[in-house]
């Protein structure tokens, strides 16, 4: 699997942070966690609803999650484990510490899961391939560039390379040089889990089962004295089905790991808008409930029709909830900062 799954790109960007600062007083890594922490939250919680500005991944459809951090450098986990004899007859000493791997500088990691699409209103892709890809990454980076430029420009600023980047597509090339391939889904929005990349085990049985057992027999009946069967040689044929047990094994684990790796299908209802939409109706008919306790039938009936009308369960284009709020009914914050 690389980056595509349930018709979402799950990304991850490796930023180098410059060395030093540009002052010598404060470093570039710490201008980076500055710049970071003046970024509004998203509005999902009762305390941060009180903030008077959005968080600005909000500004556009293509986000579900997106999420930056500083990594100053790897973990060390302690030293490889050894067996102590094979590391006595080898020759180790255990007491000189082992090679600890350490990065040369300091990264602004850049994760994101954002519906695969290169244009507002594009249905979610079942497959993509890589050129594909890269195009949906390039409009993702076009997007962001549009939307929140002038807080990209502060954070990026102070990353190597990042000098003479003064466009959207300028900035989705300095993004494909930190790009990682990444392997791991953030989010399911499965309702039921589909079929899905089922392998045919009888037919895979079968294809390197038989021909082990033809050359089982013939090595058996090699074994009592029998040199032909129907004509042939029982040592040459007993070679021969070991030859296509082995060939049939090899294609048969290149199909599964094939089959493993691709992409699971979207969804029916896992783009943003439409979770948006969700959302929205989710709280719209909570309220129509409580409102609608104990009316009549008729009563009922025209409030539900007036409900239809006034919030469009189908159109998922409005009314909706915003991005980065936890309901409709919460305060709009503003966009900029």
């Amino acid at each position: 699997m690389a980056d595509l799954d349930t018709g979402h790109l799950f990304l991850t960007y490796l930023i180098p942070i410059r060395r030093g600062g540009p002052h010598g007083d404060v470093s570039y890594k710490q201008k980076v966690r500055i710049e970071l922490a003046r970024l509004p939250p998203a509005h999902q919680t009762p305390a941060t609803q009180k903030t008077k500005f959005a968080a600005p991944f909000a500004r556009n459809s293509r986000n579900h999650f997106a999420r930056m951090f500083v990594l100053d450098d790897v973990v060390y986990n302690g030293r490889s484990a050894q067996d102590a004899l094979v590391a006595t007859v080898k020759g180790v000493n255990t007491i000189v510490p082992g090679k600890v791997d350490r990065l040369r500088s300091a990264y602004l990691v850049f994760t994101a899961d954002i519906d695969a699409i290169a244009k507002e209103g594009d249905p979610l892709p079942s497959n993509l391939g890589p050129e594909e890809q890269r195009k949906v990454r390039l409009a993702y980076a076009q997007t962001l560039w549009e939307t929140m430029g002038e807080e990209i420009k502060a954070i990026f600023d102070n990353c190597h390379g990042f000098d003479g980047t003064d466009s959207g597509a300028a900035f989705g090339a300095y993004l494909e040089r930190c790009h990682v391939e990444t392997t791991m889904p953030y989010h399911d929005y499965y309702l039921s889990l589909p079929a899905f990349n089922t392998l045919p085990l009888k037919g895979l049985i079968a294809a390197v089962g038989i021909p082990a057992v033809v050359a089982l027999a013939a090595l058996v009946l090699r074994i009592f004295g029998v040199i032909h069967v129907l004509g042939m040689n029982t040592l040459g044929l007993a070679l021969v089905a070991l030859a296509l047990t082995a060939l049939a094994f090899l294609i048969s684990v290149r199909f599964a790991l094939a089959n493993g790796a691709k992409p699971l299908p979207p969804a029916s209802h896992d783009d943003l808008p439409t979770v948006l939409k969700a959302l929205y109706t989710q709280q719209a008919f909570a309220d129509f409930i409580a409102a609608n306790q104990h009316a009549r039938p008729e009563a009922l009936q025209a409030a539900f029709g007036d409900f239809l009308k006034r919030h469009a369960p189908g159109d998922v284009s409005g009314p909706t909830q915003q991005p980065g709020v936890i309901s409709d009914s919460a305060p709009q914050p503003r966009a900029g900062l």
